[in-house]
Order: C-alpha cells, then structure tokens, then sequence
C-alpha cells in the first residue's frame, strides 16, 4: 500500500485494527524539527469556477449585456460588488479577502488559465495538476516534483507535505512520500478503549509510536480554542460546507513549529450549469464558504499567516453569456487568487483581453492570458526558495519559456 494514501485519523485506525492488519492501516505522519518557516497552501476549486463572478469586470462595457441577470450591480449600489480598482470588483460575498486586499495581502489574477484548451473537468484539472501540456502526460505532479528543492526539505517529505483530502490530489502525488489527513467518520471512542488498544501495543515499538503519532495529530486537528475536542466534521467529499473546518485543522498543524509546511485541499461544487445566480444564490454560497475558510486559515495560523501563501486555482472558467437554464458552459480563462502575509498585494494582474466577440476564445470565453504554471513558478521561487532551474527542468519540464510571475512576495 502507498503510505501517501494513508489518513490520520485515531478513530478509523481503532476500527481497522479490530478487522485487519494493523500494519496496513497505521499513517506513516510524524512531525520533526523544521528549518523552513515559509507555508504555502493549494486549494483547487474543483468543477470550473466562474471567474466573471468571482471577479466581475465591471468597467468592461461589454460586462452587463453579456452578462444578462449574472451581471453584478456595480461598486456602492445596496449589494453592489467590491471595488478593486477602475476595471475589476469583487463578488460581494467575499468581504475577508477584500479585507486582505485592503490589507495588500492579496493579488487578484485574471484572464488566467492553464494550457488546457478543452472542456472536460477530468482532462482539465490533470493537466491543472500535472504540470505540463497535456492531458496525462505526466503520472506525478508539479507540486511533488517541487518538494526536493524547497527550502527546509532537510525531512522526511511525509513530514513536510500534506493532503486534507480524503485520496492525495495527483498534483501531491510522486516519488516524493506525502501525509493525509481528513476528518474522522467513526463516532467518538471513548477513553477507556483507547486506553486498552494502547496497551495492546505497549510492547511493540514499531506499532506503539505510529499509533502516537495518530493520536497527536487527530487531537491537533480537531482541538478547539477551549482545548475541547471538535470531532463532529463531515465525512462527505469536501465541498464548501467542510472547507472551513479543513483549514482549521491545517491551520492547528502548519503552525506547529514541526509541523508541515506544505498543504493541499480542494472544493467541490463549481460546476454552475443551472441557476448560478448573482449576488445571492448558490455560486455566492460557495464563494461565501471559500471566503470563510480562507478567513479560519488566517485567524487560527495567528503569527505564522504573515509567512503563508494561499493559491487559489481552477480547471478552466466559464462561458460570458449566460445560457438557457440560467448558468454559465464550461469555458477557458477565470481567475485565481493569491494570499497570505506573505504576499505583496492590494493590487490586480491582467493582460486584460476584453469582452468584445472578435476578443472571445473561440467566440465564447474569456481569452486566456496568463498561464497559471506562471503563478506556480513565481511562489514557488521567492517564497519556497526553488531554484529557476529546476522550474524550468524538473517541475514544470520544458518550460524556459514561461517565466515566473515576479514581485508577488512581500520583501522582508
């Protein structure tokens, strides 16, 4: 069994280790010391979200007639969009990050996109996280080849890297052994079982430290402010209605001072085909649960947020115009998002490309002009110290050409 598909959590290892093997169900996760303080956290936002609504370019005149009743009301009406500058706003139910905008802890990125040129979700967000230019192409991903040439990898890489997801996203998968951790399914156990199943392997050094280790992660990730326990996060795919609890718990363990410095999670639930809506309605409840995760991340990692960076990325957008149920087709470009302490923000990137038809790809989408591999490169650069070199060879193979977005660190 790959020991980066293994999961931490106490409670489903209790279960296991009464029906099977306990060396098949252990995690293979122990924390040491860090040298490292830099973090960067990947979302993907799993179903192609609609960057025209997350970030509505309002000063565009071609915006509201294509638009139609998605269009959002402009900045200052009663729930009008954010202003971010003459051109773009954003979504209005994404007050924190317009808080860290104010705060220049943000950059907006638009009319960005892979290389991907098609609408399948499935060959779209491969190549998001595969790094290349093609559709499996590659049976590892970027972020995984990325690890070896991070500053403070002087650990084991399941130390250092993380998934919050119930299978690793293939972007974290590779020669590079990688920790999971989701919440737990099982109900509670009580502390005399515990204790019992403990002493059962009291005797076997092996099996005794990594059900420690078990224990101390699930009891880092799901410990409250108050120090009580917080056990009761949902077992479903992680969608928005989770994602908030998801980054509590990264957070619990990013800010240990050996804990992982690396972490992955996605969001499920972008495909708005029907009944998207505007400034209310369910794309908005959806931006509303990411502006909230992105909220618990920067509360709960306290001090440590001024060293993270936060990418927030997509398969592909939307189409402009609305179609026949009141939603949008999949489409090319859409926007991406980075933020932390970290960042040197309160600013927008975008080779703006217009709405005009003759400026639409393929007469429907919104033109693509930055290539998210760019984003990737420029983080990965100045804030986890990889070498351009190995960017350009090893990462994100054969890409000399596509330099890495500059400037996107705050300088120390």
């Amino acid at each position: 069994m790959n020991k980066s598909s293994y999961t931490m959590q106490r409670r489903e290892f209790i279960r296991s280790s009464m029906l099977a093997s306990l060396s098949m169900c252990l995690p293979r996760v122990s924390f040491g010391r860090v040298d490292s303080e830099s973090r960067f956290v990947l979302i993907i936002l799993r179903g192609a979200m609609d960057g025209l609504a997350a970030v509505a370019p309002y000063g565009e005149k071609h915006y509201e007639n294509l638009r139609g009743e998605l269009a959002l009301d402009k900045p200052g009406s009663t729930k009008g969009a954010l202003k971010l500058d003459g051109l773009f706003a954003l979504h209005p139910s994404l007050n924190n990050l317009y808080a860290c905008y104010q705060q220049k802890e943000l950059v907006v990125l638009h009319a960005i996109a892979s290389p991907y040129r098609e609408r399948s979700h499935f060959d779209g967000q491969d190549l998001l996280e595969n790094g290349t230019t093609q559709p499996h192409a590659a049976i590892d991903g970027w972020l995984n080849r990325a690890l070896p040439g991070m500053k403070g990898m002087h650990r084991d890489s399941e130390e250092f890297a993380m998934a919050f997801a119930h299978n690793v996203p293939l972007v974290l998968r590779g020669v590079q052994r990688v920790g999971s951790w989701v919440p737990s399914k099982l109900p509670a156990t009580d502390d005399d079982t515990l204790q019992r199943i403990e002493q059962m392997y009291a005797t076997d050094p092996y099996f005794a430290s990594r059900l420690q280790t078990a224990m101390q992660t699930d009891a880092i990730a799901n410990e409250k402010e108050d120090g009580s326990d917080n056990n009761s996060m949902s077992p479903n795919k992680i969608g928005n209605s989770t994602l908030s609890a998801i980054t509590s718990a990264a957070a619990k363990m990013l800010k240990q001072v050996d804990g992982p410095r690396v972490a992955v999670m996605d969001a499920t639930g972008w495909d708005t085909h029907a009944n998207q809506g505007a400034a209310n309605g369910q794309l908005a409840t959806r931006l509303s649960g990411l502006d909230t995760a992105i909220d618990t991340l920067r509360s709960e990692l306290g001090a440590v947020w001024q060293q993270t960076v936060v990418v927030i990325a997509t398969e592909f957008g939307r189409t402009v115009a609305v179609n026949g149920t009141r939603g949008t087709d999949h489409g090319t470009a859409s926007c991406a998002f980075a933020v932390g302490g970290a960042i040197n923000g309160g600013r927008v990137i975008a080779d703006w490309p217009g709405l005009a038809s003759h400026q639409l790809y393929q007469g429907r989408d919104l033109m693509p002009t930055t290539d998210l591999r760019a984003l990737f490169k420029g983080v990965l650069l100045e804030h986890m110290g990889v070498s351009e070199l190995s960017l350009e060879s090893r990462v994100f193979a054969n890409s000399h050409n596509l330099k890495p977005l500059s400037g996107l660190i705050r300088s120390s």
